[in-house]
């Protein structure tokens, strides 16, 4: 897409949030700040959710809001999380020199955990997709929070909260969010639509909403598909954009790159199709060997089907999908 994704563009405040229960759960942590686990399904809304509540309770929350999306931070490269603008700031270039990845993490941790809010008496520090962090780093995100807790709200996201340490979940007030109904999808789509202008019908709404199957992400991304492809959102032009819809050329150039040895590239669309499009690993996966059986035969195929088994297995253990979908596309190159 071209166009700002309307996911951004129309962001909801906290009184917007599809589901009444969360809307009420999280006024209620404005009130009294205190750490919190927000778990749920992807696409129901976790990051929207805490970026409402930092809108809501922070005067700058551009500034007083930190997010961290853990598949990418703990998945960097000691010379990524130095020159990382976010981060450079607190790393000069002894310890950049002298430190080891992990312990550049940490202190990043201390430092983003002890930094003076810009307005108001605390800042808020999200940890997304927090079912990747290992636990030698919870045991030192423990020790943060616990030095840092007059100062700083921690909200940790994850679709896996039993992946958490006992120390970090017995600090955080856990805070459930459901995949919204198919009603209260139509209804975010539909004050969407009408904000964009789009002529739409209710049946291409609701076609949308149920093709997206209780992701929310998925069906404004449907949405605006449809409507830049076609010009309105009926339920002719939404079943004939929604059906073609999928990542092939990604997952194309992707194995392109991989095979050629190319693999920031490669890594940089897997970035796109995880961040971008919203895909979690175990889809991306799917992708991958859907375009790879069309792709290779024989030895080939059987190769790709071992590697990828392996990394359904990390999957489902909860490690960082960009690290594991990563380490297939290494592991393809070093194989071509």
């Amino acid at each position: 897409m071209d166009e700002p994704l309307w996911i951004d563009a129309h962001a909801p405040s906290l009184a917007d949030l599809p589901q009444e229960e969360l809307r009420d759960r999280l006024r209620d942590a404005t009130d009294e700040p205190v750490n919190l686990v927000v778990y749920g399904p992807e696409g129901a809304g976790k990051t929207a959710a805490v970026r409402a509540l930092a809108e809501h309770a922070h005067e700058a929350p551009e500034n007083d809001l930190v997010e961290l999306n853990v598949q990418d931070f703990f998945g960097m490269t000691k010379k990524e999380v130095s020159e990382d603008p976010r981060f450079s700031q607190f790393i000069s270039s002894k310890r950049r020199r002298n430190s080891s990845k992990a312990d550049l993490i940490n202190h990043v941790l201390k430092e983003s955990a002890s930094y003076p809010p810009v307005s108001g008496e605390y800042n808020t520090i999200l940890l997304d997709n927090a079912e990747a962090i290992r636990e030698d780093f919870q045991q030192a995100l423990r020790r943060v929070m616990e030095r840092h807790h007059e100062a700083t709200q921690f909200i940790i996201a994850t679709r896996q909260p039993s992946k958490l340490i006992p120390p970090i979940r017995s600090r955080c007030f856990p805070v459930s969010v459901r995949a919204p109904t198919p009603d209260e999808i139509t209804a975010v789509l539909r004050d969407i639509v009408d904000a964009e202008d789009v002529e739409y019908d209710e049946d291409g709404i609701e076609f949308v909403a149920g093709y997206a199957d209780g992701d929310l992400r998925k069906a404004i991304l449907g949405a605006q598909t449809t409507a830049e492809q076609e010009g309105e959102i009926t339920m002719n032009t939404a079943y004939e954009t929604l059906q073609d819809v999928g990542p092939d050329d990604q997952i194309t150039s992707m194995l392109d790159d991989a095979e050629a040895g190319e693999f920031t590239d490669a890594r940089s669309t897997l970035d796109d199709l995880l961040v971008d499009d919203g895909l979690s690993g175990e889809e991306v996966l799917e992708e991958i060997l859907r375009v790879g059986r069309s792709r290779y035969d024989g030895e080939e195929l059987a190769a790709l089907h071992r590697l990828a088994g392996d990394v359904e297995f990390d999957l489902h253990k909860g490690n960082s999908d960009r690290i594991q979908v990563g380490r297939l596309l290494a592991e393809m190159g070093r194989e071509a």
